[in-house]
């Protein structure tokens, strides 16, 4: 009997950690042209559970996919994507100028895809959107995404996510989005530097973080004969993951997980989500089984 209770309690005593979401980031940018319907593909080919993908609003008001300031960066073509109307567009070449030397992706026809394109061939898909847009308006660029999220399906599978918070605050309530990267970055630093954990009122709303794993930052103390400035990292630990959850329905992603131990860090932290670079290279990291990638004809 105590051999069979000895038994019962080593089996019990295990419990199964819930594995984090894995994202692509820029749908995987070192797989393949990033921001492309030919990245995400190969994304969802190697298991990734959500992707990542970087917004512009063209000159004709359009989403579409691209992250640079220039299309030089990553393209034969060259200024800002909001000089350029959609039709202007479907011209670049998005492959330009992956692969290095080999270039391996040029003349093959990868186009900037549009966000409504995106959602409409992967309707199964969950999508992190992402505004870079330098020097669109928020309202435009807000009025702009909610007309491609306008129906239900779509507003379910995604969730926007900005640097800059003008763009998170300008969306139409109905589109769910991240804290801002600011509000996140202070209450990480509070936590971190100071052991201070500021949680906000308590409800039922549902809230989301993202951030690096670990995020160097300039700390500025201010003296009575002037200011000093110093280097810190700031990092998340059980402290920091405690601090945020405490205020109830939280979710967080990591940024920047691309190797092992990083990864191992975000599951034993039980991070909801980790954005990675390369999904061919993590699907052997995470262990995930590749699904059967849905695409609509």
């Amino acid at each position: 009997m105590k051999e069979l209770l000895a038994v019962v309690l080593i089996c019990c005593s295990f419990v199964a950690v819930a594995k984090p979401q894995i994202i692509a980031h820029r749908a995987g940018t070192e797989d393949a042209p990033e921001n492309t319907l030919l990245a995400i593909d190969k994304s969802l080919e190697n298991g990734v559970d959500a992707v990542w993908i970087t917004l512009q609003l063209t000159k004709d008001g359009i989403p579409v996919l691209y992250r640079p300031s220039k299309l030089e960066e990553l393209t034969n073509s060259k200024g800002a994507v909001s000089a350029y109307t959609l039709s202007e567009l479907s011209n670049t070449d998005a492959g330009w100028s992956f692969g290095g030397d080999s270039h391996p992706y040029r003349g093959k026809d990868i186009r900037i895809p549009t966000l409504k394109e995106v959602l409409t061939r992967y309707p199964s898909t969950f999508f992190y959107l992402d505004i870079k847009s330098p020097d669109a308006d928020p309202s435009r660029f807000a009025q702009a995404l909610a007309e491609v999220l306008k129906d239900k399906e779509n507003l379910n599978r995604v969730r926007v996510y900005s640097t800059d918070a003008k763009y998170l605050a300008a969306l139409p309530e109905s589109i769910p989005r991240f804290e801002s990267r600011d509000d996140t970055r202070t209450r990480l630093a509070n936590i971190s530097l100071s052991h201070s954990c500021d949680v906000p009122t308590k409800d039922k709303q549902a809230r989301w973080y993202g951030l690096e794993l670990k995020r160097q930052v300039e700390v500025v103390e201010t003296f009575t004969l002037g200011e000093g400035r110093s280097k810190a990292t700031l990092t998340w630990d059980k402290e920091a993951m405690d601090c945020f959850r405490s205020s109830g329905n939280v979710h967080i992603i990591l940024f920047g997980i691309n190797n092992q131990q990083d990864y191992q860090t975000a599951v034993k932290l039980g991070a909801d989500g980790v954005m990675v670079n390369s999904p061919q290279k993590f699907a052997a990291i995470s262990g995930k089984k590749k699904p059967k990638v849905v695409t609509a004809k």
